[in-house]
C-alpha cells in the first residue's frame, strides 16, 4: 500500500456528501469556465493513440493560447496598446486579478488532509527547480553572461508554465485517452481524471507562484538599478575612512552649501539629513519634523527609543492634539459624525501608544544592563525581520497565504465555497469572476508583447546591452527551459514512477503532469515581471514567440508521448 492516498478536491468531496450541484460558479474552478468549450470526441480510447490524433490534440491546446493572444497583438500593432499601457495592465493584473485567481483555485481545491496527502509534490517540485537552476547556471557560464544576464536565463529556465497550456492539455487528454484511468479508484472516469490533473497542476502552480513572486521578482528579475547599486558597492565607492568634517581634506562641497538633495550622496561626504516623519510629532503648526534617531537602533517600545514626540532623545513627549485645525474642518450635524469619530479614535490610539511607550521605557530602565542589551538585540532583529517580510510580500503571496488558511479550516472553507451560502453566492462569486480575468489578460498582454512596436526605446537601441547579447540570451533561455531539464528529468521521473512506493505516482495523469511541467515553455507571468521591472523586454518578447509559436507543438508532442510510454512501462 502506498504512503499516500488518492487526493480528492473540496468540490468532489462535496459531491460525494450529497451536494450534486457542483457546477455552480462558486465551486467551479476558472479552468472549467475558461476551457469548458473543449469538444469531447468519441474515439477508440486506446492507450497509444495515433500520432496524428495526438498531434491534433496538442495543436488544439496551443491554438487556444493563440486565439486569446491574437487580439492583443492586433490592438498593439494598431498603436492602441503601447508599452506604458501594457505595464499598467500587468501591474493591475498582479495587484487584483492574479490574487483572486490564486485564492479561488487553491482555497477551493485543497483541504487540511490533502495538504498532507500531496506532500510528494513539493519534493518533486524542489528537484525540478534544482535541476533547472543548476542547468541554467551552467548555461549562463558557458555563454559568458554577466550577473544580470545570468539571472535572466535562470529565471527563464526555472519558472515554467504550469497554468494555461498544461491545464488545457490535461483536460483534452483526460477526455480522449482511456489509459489515464487509475485502477486504485473504483469507477474512475474521465471527469475524475481531469479533476485530479487540475489539482496536481494547482499545487505545482502555487509552489511556482510562491518562488516566482519572491525569488524571481525580487532577485532574478530585479530592476537594472539594483545591479547598478551592487556595482557601486563592489567598485569601492564606499570608503573605509569617511570625511567627518567637510572641507578639511581639500574637497570642495559647493553642492552641499547650495542645499543639494539628500537622496543621492556618496559615502565620505556629509551625513545626510532625512525628512522621515513620525506620526504624532508636531512641533509647529505647519510641518512635522523628524525626531533624532539612534544609529543602529530600531525604535521600539521595548528599548525605550520610540519617540512619538519632537526634538531629541532627551526631550519630553509632546502631547499636542489636533483640536484646532481638525475640528475646524469637521462639518456640523450628521455629516460630521464619522469625522469626529475618526478624530477621537486617532486621539485614543495616540494616547494609548504614548502611555505604553512611557511604561515600557520605565520598565526597560529598571532592568540590568546586560538584559537591556539582549532585549534591544532581539527587538532589532525581530523588527528587521518583520519589516523585511512586509516589503517582501506582494498581493499574490498574500492571496496564497490567505488561501492556505481558508483551506486549513474546514468551517471557513465551507463558508466560502459551500453551495447556497451567502458568502459563496456573493463574495466568492465576485472573487471567482475577477480571477477569471487573470489568464486571458496575461495572454492578451502576451500578444501585445509579440508586437515589437510596443517595446521600450532601449529594446530598439542597437548599442544597448540587450541587443548586443539578445540572440545569445534567447538561445540560452530556450536550452535552459525546454531542452536540458527534460533530458535530465525524464529518466528520473520514469524511475520514480516505477520503483518509488508512493500511491500518487501510480496515477497516470500525475506522470503526464510531471512530464508536461518538465519541458513546458517559460511562464507567461515572467513577461509581467519583466515589464514591471524593465528587464530585457525585447528578449522576453522574442522568447515568448519562439516558445509559444515555433517550438511549443513539437516539444509538447514529445513530452506527451514520453509520458504515455512511462505510464505503460511503470504499470
Amino acid at each position: 500500500m502506498g504512503l499516500f492516498t488518492s487526493p480528492t478536491s473540496f468540490r468532489l468531496a462535496n459531491a460525494v456528501t450529497g451536494n450534486n450541484d457542483v457546477g455552480a460558479l462558486s465551486t467551479r474552478s476558472f479552468t472549467d469556465v475558461a476551457f469548458g468549450s473543449i469538444v469531447r470526441r468519441a474515439n477508440d480510447h486506446s492507450s497509444h493513440p495515433a500520432l496524428g490524433h495526438l498531434t491534433l490534440l496538442v495543436f488544439e491546446a496551443v491554438m487556444e493560447v493563440v486565439c486569446v493572444s491574437l487580439p492583443g497583438y492586433i490592438v498593439a500593432r494598431q498603436g492602441m496598446f503601447d508599452a506604458d499601457k501594457q505595464k499598467f495592465v500587468a501591474n493591475l493584473n498582479v495587484a487584483l486579478f492574479t490574487p483572486c485567481l490564486i485564492f479561488t483555485k487553491l482555497a477551493s481545491q485543497l483541504t487540511a488532509e490533502k495538504l498532507v496527502e500531496l506532500a510528494v509534490i513539493p519534493v518533486i517540485f524542489i528537484v525540478q527547480t534544482l535541476v533547472s537552476y543548476l542547468v541554467s547556471l551552467a548555461v549562463g557560464k558557458a555563454f559568458g553572461f554577466n550577473k544580470r544576464a545570468s539571472n535572466f536565463v535562470t529565471a527563464m529556465g526555472v519558472f515554467g508554465n504550469s497554468n494555461s497550456l498544461p491545464i488545457s492539455l490535461v483536460i483534452s487528454l483526460s477526455q480522449t485517452l482511456k489509459g489515464l484511468h487509475w485502477d486504485r479508484i473504483p469507477g474512475d472516469n474521465d471527469d475524475e481524471v481531469a479533476a485530479r490533473g487540475i489539482l496536481y497542476l494547482l499545487i505545482f502552480q502555487q509552489l511556482g507562484q510562491l518562488v516566482r513572486w519572491s525569488w524571481g521578482y525580487h532577485v532574478l528579475l530585479a530592476p537594472p538599478e539594483k545591479y547598478q547599486d551592487d556595482e557601486d558597492i563592489e567598485g569601492g565607492r564606499y570608503r573605509d575612512e569617511p570625511e567627518l568634517i567637510p572641507g578639511l581634506d581639500g574637497v570642495n562641497n559647493d553642492e552641499d552649501e547650495h542645499g543639494s538633495s539628500t537622496n543621492s550622496f556618496h559615502s565620505g561626504g556629509r551625513t545626510p539629513v532625512t525628512n522621515d516623519q513620525y506620526a504624532g510629532s508636531y512641533p509647529s503648526d505647519d510641518e512635522p519634523v523628524e525626531p533624532v534617531k539612534i544609529p543602529g537602533m530600531i525604535p521600539t517600545p521595548a528599548n525605550g527609543n520610540y519617540l512619538p514626540s519632537d526634538g531629541d532623545i532627551t526631550s519630553f513627549p509632546s502631547i499636542r492634539s489636533h483640536s484646532i485645525e481638525d475640528e475646524q474642518d469637521i462639518p456640523e450635524g450628521i455629516m460630521g459624525v464619522i469625522p469626529r469619530t475618526r478624530l477621537r479614535i486617532r486621539r485614543a490610539a495616540a494616547y494609548t501608544t504614548e502611555h505604553i511607550a512611557a511604561v515600557s521605557h520605565k520598565i526597560f530602565k529598571t532592568l540590568p544592563t546586560p538584559l537591556q542589551r539582549t532585549l534591544v538585540s532581539i527587538s532589532n532583529t525581530f523588527s528587521r525581520f518583520i519589516n523585511g517580510l512586509w516589503e517582501f510580500m506582494n498581493p499574490p503571496l498574500w492571496a496564497m497565504l490567505l488561501a492556505v488558511i481558508v483551506a486549513s479550516i474546514p468551517s471557513l472553507q465551507r463558508l466560502f465555497f459551500e453551495e447556497g451560502s451567502f458568502i459563496a453566492n456573493s463574495v466568492t462569486r465576485a472573487v471567482s469572476q475577477s480571477g477569471g480575468v487573470a489568464v486571458p489578460l496575461i495572454l492578451v498582454v502576451l500578444g501585445a508583447n509579440l508586437a515589437r512596436n510596443t517595446l521600450p526605446q532601449e529594446a530598439h537601441d542597437e548599442n544597448s546591452e540587450e541587443n548586443k547579447i539578445g540572440t545569445k540570451l534567447l538561445v540560452a533561455s530556450l536550452i535552459s527551459r525546454m531542452l536540458l531539464p527534460t533530458l535530465i528529468m525524464a529518466p528520473l521521473l520514469a524511475l520514480t514512477a516505477k520503483y518509488v512506493p508512493v500511491s500518487i505516482l501510480d496515477d497516470p495523469i500525475f506522470v503526464i503532469v510531471c512530464f508536461l511541467l518538465t519541458g513546458a515553455p517559460s511562464a507567461l507571468q515572467l513577461a509581467q515581471i519583466c515589464q514591471i521591472n524593465g528587464v530585457y523586454e525585447g528578449v522576453m518578447s522574442k522568447l515568448l514567440f519562439q516558445s509559444y509559436v515555433i517550438w511549443i507543438l513539437p516539444s509538447t508532442l514529445i513530452l506527451v508521448m514520453c509520458a504515455l510510454e512511462v505510464v505503460e512501462w511503470a504499470a
